[in-house]
């Protein structure tokens, strides 16, 4: 688990390895540590990481990779009715999630599964929503990770919401003090949620930090269907700073994402981070990537893979043997084991539970409606229906 330093400081070398308009880049598709890297406002960035910390980022990102790749395969042999992989985007969910404090509340999209991994949450949990077995609830106060939203960009009315809360509650201005995440892909960013999110947030001046996966494709519609300009710098618009960063790369991820959080916590308002990345599977297991996106572009982004550079950077540095790597894809390998005996242990509910938690303190109408569903029920008992 990484605790390292991120650092913004005067300005510094650029990003190597860029789209158009550039980004933030720590670790190059090679492995080379940049050391530090300079935005476009002239702010730089860096890390500050313990030899172990690095080993564990790496372990994080084989770990999630692992993870979604078992989910994956229930979801193929029927144990699972969808699932939305993560795939080739680990380095923007560990970096991210990584850099939250303990403090800080994240609300995810469906996709998170990485981040919810590096909140310290059992990687059962999402499970009973996708094999239809509960309503995919926990308690978020006490994980600081709101469920699962399914619908395209309404968790980040949520998260700004959230995040005025929390301001007219006094509980930001200070190092001490919280900040809010909210994730969503690229695609969202055209559905008016997340634009009256913007608005409200800039207004109210939000300890907020939007942070965009954008992973080139929203279900099957490129980018260029979704925008004119670079994501991040719709932020302007809005009134608070936007900054595109290399999504494929962890370090990156950790250190603006850390730097944002620090600065809303601090009561210098929301941010909005592009994370630059791509979705080197389906959008769910029910999508067909083939029919909307070519090959070569795919086995272009796999030279960027963001576990291979770590290890590369790992190797270079002599931080890493062959043992630690192998040690480490046996423990997720024994860990994604352990996850699919739980899921495919997972009992079906009674479908009385379904009025179960509808309210804290109860119901008399939902305890009547119970009762008469309970009733209904037995009435098919021996009756051969």
């Amino acid at each position: 688990m990484a605790k390292g330093k991120a650092a913004a400081a005067p300005p510094s070398s650029g990003a190597s390895d860029a789209p158009a308009g550039g980004f933030v880049q720590l670790l190059t598709p090679d492995g080379e540590h940049l050391g530090s890297a300079t935005a476009a406002d002239g702010t730089t960035y860096s890390v500050d990481f313990t030899d172990e910390e690095y080993r564990g980022l790496y372990r994080d990102l084989v770990t999630v990779r692992r993870l979604d790749a078992e989910a994956t395969a229930l979801q193929r042999q029927g144990e699972l009715g969808l699932w939305a992989s993560l795939l080739g985007q680990e380095a923007a969910q560990v970096g991210s999630g990584r850099a939250l404090r303990t403090q800080d509340m994240a609300f995810p999209t469906y996709r998170e599964h990485g981040v919810l991994y590096c909140r310290g949450i059992d990687p059962i949990m999402p499970f009973g929503l996708f094999r239809g077995v509960d309503q995919g609830g926990w308690d978020s106060n006490k994980h600081k990770f709101n469920s699962y939203t399914i619908v395209i960009g309404s968790q980040t009315l949520h998260a700004t919401g959230y995040a005025m809360g929390i301001t007219m509650d006094g509980k930001t201005g200070t190092p001490d003090g919280e900040a809010v995440i909210a994730y969503f892909g690229d695609g969202a960013t055209s559905q008016g949620e997340v634009n009256e999110s913007f608005v409200w947030a800039g207004v109210f001046n939000a300890p907020m930090v939007f942070f965009c996966q954008n992973n080139q494709y929203a279900i099957s519609e490129p980018l260029e269907r979704q925008t004119r300009i670079p994501l991040y710098r719709r932020a302007l618009g809005y009134g608070f700073p936007g900054i595109r960063i290399d999504g494929n790369d962890v370090l990156a991820s950790y250190a603006v994402t850390r730097a944002a959080l620090d600065n809303a916590r601090n009561g210098q308002g929301p941010t909005l981070i592009e994370a630059y990345t791509y979705r080197m599977g389906a959008h769910t297991s029910s999508d067909d990537p083939t029919r909307y996106r070519i090959a070569s572009e795919v086995e272009s982004w796999k030279a960027k893979d963001p576990i291979s550079r770590v290890r590369a950077f790992l190797t270079k540095q002599q931080l890493a043997d062959d043992d630690f790597f192998a040690e480490v894809d046996e423990s997720a390998r024994v860990l994604a084991l352990d996850l699919r005996e739980r899921v495919l242990a997972m009992p079906d509910p009674q479908p009385v539970t379904m009025f179960d938690h509808v309210y804290p303190s109860g119901s008399p109408d939902i305890d009547a409606q119970r009762q008469a569903f309970t009733e209904y029920h037995a009435s098919f008992e021996g009756s051969g229906h």
